[in-house]
């Protein structure tokens, strides 16, 4: 549905929500939202020329949020990393569909826009509220008891 860079602007977009006037390390957002550090500077990056976050340097520096969360929706940071495709005419290049898209093409572009209107209404203190966009730990390594049996 969405890239994997938009996946984690959202996740960096809850984490500093959550931690709303604060200044977090790329470090710290990467370990809470469980992001590659240097996918997610990129992503800081991406986000702060779009004016969603302020990076600040020096001791205390990192990054914060700057909109209210709010007022801030889904779409708005996954568009400040990329843009969610829409069609825009036949992807089989067929001469009768170059002014208008084929049906199936028409209705997929529907559900494209269905699918940003839901990412429109959807604010980032939503998904802090009902403790979204969180990944899950990673499971437990299972333990052989018998390899466990041999060591004292």
């Amino acid at each position: 549905m969405i890239s994997q860079t938009a996946e984690y602007a959202l996740r960096a977009a809850v984490v500093l929500a959550e931690h709303a006037g604060e200044c977090l390390t790329t470090s710290k957002i990467a370990a809470a939202a469980t992001i590659p550090g240097d996918y997610l500077s990129k992503v800081l990056q991406l986000m702060s020329r779009a004016g969603l976050v302020h990076a600040q340097r020096g001791l205390h520096g990192g990054f914060r949020l700057i909109r209210d969360p709010d007022a801030l929706s889904a779409l708005e940071v996954i568009t400040s990393v990329e843009q969610i495709p829409r069609f825009k005419g036949c992807p089989a290049n067929r001469q009768e569909h170059q002014e208008t898209m084929c049906l199936l093409h028409q209705r997929l572009d529907q559900a494209m826009k269905q699918v940003e209107d839901v990412f429109a209404s959807t604010r980032i203190s939503e998904l802090v509220e009902r403790n979204c966009c969180k990944p899950s730990p990673a499971p437990a390594e299972e333990v052989d008891s018998d390899s466990l049996a041999g060591r004292s």
